[in-house]
C-alpha cells in the first residue's frame, strides 16, 4: 500500500536505531543513559509505549479474525470416537437384537461438510474482516504517529527549558559582578548605598528564575522519560537541535496540505477503511437472509463385545422323539442336524465388516429465527452509517487542524522574526546602558530596566523559537514530509 511504500526507507533505520537502542538502555539497576537524539526518542517511544502495544494487539486480533473466516470456505471436517458399557436389557449394536448382558461397543464416524453457495455471505464476511484488519494497521500508525508527535513536544520542551536556564545563568552571572562591583564602590563611598540593594534584590530574582528553570528542565526530562516509558535518570541528556536543522521553506498553502494528507495520514485511511468494511458487514447479514446449499458426507463403524459368529463344525444323525411302526415294533426316527460354535468376532474384523458411508446435498432455508437475521441487518447499517459520519468528522476536523496549522506556522515565524529583531536592540541598548551606569552616568534604576527588557526579550526568543520548530513539524507531518 502506499503508507508502506512511503515508510519504507524509514523501516530500515527504525530496525538499526531499535536493535542499537535495545543495547544502550538495557535496565538494570544501574542504568545510565547516552546522549539521546530525537530519532532515538521516537522509535524508543514507539517500541515500549503501553498505548501502542495495546493497539498493535488489537490489529493481531483483527488479523487472526479476517483469518478465521477465511476458514468458512473450505469443508468442515469431524470425527468422532464413542466408547461405552452397557448392562443389563439393551440392543445390541451389532445385532440389532435385546440382550441382558454387559457389553461394551464402539463408535466410530468422520464427517463433513461444504456450503456450496450461500448467497455469497462467506465471501462478504472475508472481505468485511480484511478490511477491518487493514484498517487496524492504520490505527496502529495513527497511534505512533500521536505518540511520537507527543515525543516530540516534550523533546522540544527539554530543549527550551535548557536555553531558558542557560539564560537565567547568564542574567545571575551578570548581575553577581554587578552586586560584586557595587560592594567595593559602596565600601568606598562612591555610591549611594541604594544602588547596591537595587542590584542585590535584581540578583535574588535572577536566583529565584534560575531555581524555577532548573526544577523546569528537570520536570520536562522526568515527561519525556515518561513517554518513553523507560526509568528516569538525573544524567539524562538530548542532543540539540538547532533551527536550522529544520526546513525553512516551509509549504503553507492549507489546501494542497490538505490533498495530500488525505493520500497519506494514516488516520484517513483507518476511517475509510472502517466505512468500507461496515458496508460488507451490511450485505454478510444480508446474505444470510437467502437459502444456502450445502453438501454433507460421513464414514461410519461400530464395534460390540457381544458380537459372535457360528463355525461351522459338521452334521451328525440324532435320535428324535418320533417313530414308526413296523408291525408291532417301533422304529425311532433320525435326523441330520448341523453342528457350530459360537465365536467372538474380533475387533479388527467388526471394524472392516460394519464399515458404512453416507452423502446428501440439501438446501436450508432460514424462515424464522427470532428476528435475529433481521436485527443484525439494521445494527449493520447503523454501524455502517456511524462509520460513514466518522469518516465525514475526520476529514472536517482534519481541513480546520492543517488551517489552524497553517496559521500557526505562518504567526510563530513573524514572531520569531519580529523577537529576534527586539533582541538584538535590546542588547545593544542594554550594552549602552551597562557602560553609562558603570560610568555613574545613570541610575540602578535605568539599568535595571534595560537589563529587565534584554532578559524578558532572550526568555520570549527561546519559547517562540521553540514554538515554531514544533508548529513547522506538525505541518510536515500533515503534508507528510514527516513520518515515524
Amino acid at each position: 500500500m502506499k503508507m508502506n511504500m512511503i515508510r519504507k526507507p524509514i523501516l530500515a533505520l527504525i530496525a538499526f536505531l531499535i536493535c542499537n537502542t535495545t543495547k544502550i538502555f538495557a535496565q538494570t539497576d544501574t542504568l545510565s543513559y547516552q546522549k539521546l537524539n530525537l530519532h532515538q526518542c521516537l522509535q524508543i517511544a514507539l517500541q515500549q509505549n503501553d498505548v501502542v502495544q495495546h493497539q498493535e494487539i488489537t490489529s493481531g486480533i483483527a488479523k487472526s479474525e479476517w483469518q478465521g473466516s477465511k476458514g468458512d470456505m473450505i469443508p468442515t471436517l469431524n470425527g468422532d470416537i464413542v466408547h461405552g458399557i452397557n448392562t443389563g436389557r439393551n440392543i445390541d449394536p451389532y445385532t440389532n437384537t435385546y440382550s441382558n448382558q454387559t457389553t461394551k461397543f464402539g463408535n466410530y464416524g468422520l464427517n463433513s461438510s461444504i456450503t456450496i453457495f450461500n448467497a455469497f455471505a462467506v465471501q462478504n464476511n472475508i472481505k468485511q474482516n480484511k478490511l477491518a484488519y487493514d484498517a487496524s494497521r492504520f490505527e496502529v500508525q495513527n497511534q505512533k504517529d500521536a505518540i511520537a508527535l507527543q515525543v516530540i513536544l516534550a523533546y522540544l520542551q527539554v530543549l527550551t527549558n535548557e536555553d531558558l536556564l542557560a539564560v537565567a545563568k547568564q542574567q545571575s552571572e551578570v548581575s553577581a559582578k554587578q552586586v560584586d562591583r557595587l560592594n567595593i564602590l559602596n565600601k568606598d563611598g562612591a555610591i549611594a548605598p541604594d544602588q547596591l540593594f537595587d542590584l542585590k534584590g535584581e540578583y535574588a530574582g535572577n536566583q529565584l528564575t534560575l531555581a524555577n528553570a532548573a526544577n523546569a528542565l528537570e520536570t520536562a526530562k522526568i515527561s519525556l522519560a515518561g513517554l518513553l516509558n523507560i526509568p528516569y535518570n538525573k544524567n539524562m541528556e538530548v542532543e540539540r537541535l538547532a533551527l536550522s536543522d529544520i526546513d525553512e521553506n516551509i509549504v503553507t498553502n492549507a489546501d494542497s496540505i490538505y490533498q495530500s494528507a488525505l493520500n497519506n495520514l494514516a488516520v484517513i485511511k483507518a476511517a475509510e477503511l472502517r466505512n468500507k468494511s461496515a458496508i460488507y458487514g451490511v450485505k454478510t447479514y444480508r446474505s444470510q437472509s437467502y437459502p444456502s446449499l450445502y453438501i454433507n458426507g460421513g464414514l461410519f463403524t461400530n464395534y460390540s463385545s457381544s458380537a459372535t459368529t457360528q463355525q461351522y463344525l459338521g452334521t451328525t444323525e440324532i435320535q428324535t422323539n418320533n417313530y414308526v411302526l413296523n408291525g408291532t415294533d417301533k422304529l425311532p426316527l433320525y435326523v441330520q442336524q448341523d453342528n457350530y460354535i459360537s465365536r467372538k468376532i474380533r475387533y479388527n474384523d467388526q471394524i472392516s465388516n460394519n464399515f458404512n458411508s453416507s452423502i446428501s446435498i440439501g438446501i436450508s432455508i432460514p424462515l424464522l429465527n427470532n428476528f435475529r437475521n433481521k436485527t443484525q441487518i439494521k445494527v449493520a447499517k447503523m454501524q455502517q452509517k456511524d462509520a460513514e459520519i466518522t469518516l465525514t468528522a475526520t476529514k472536517t476536523k482534519l481541513q480546520q487542524n492543517i488551517e489552524q496549522a497553517s496559521a500557526n506556522v505562518t504567526s510563530a515565524r513573524l514572531r520569531y522574526d519580529a523577537l529576534t529583531d527586539q533582541v538584538n536592540a535590546y542588547k545593544e541598548s542594554f550594552r549602552v546602558a551597562e557602560i553609562k551606569f558603570n560610568a555613574g552616568v545613570i541610575t540602578s534604576v535605568d539599568y535595571l530596566i534595560a537589563k529587565n527588557k534584554v532578559d524578558q526579550s532572550d526568555f520570549n526568543l527561546i519559547i517562540a523559537k521553540y514554538d515554531y520548530v514544533l508548529r513547522s513539524m506538525v505541518l510536515n507531518y500533515y503534508s507528510g514530509k514527516l513520518t515515524f
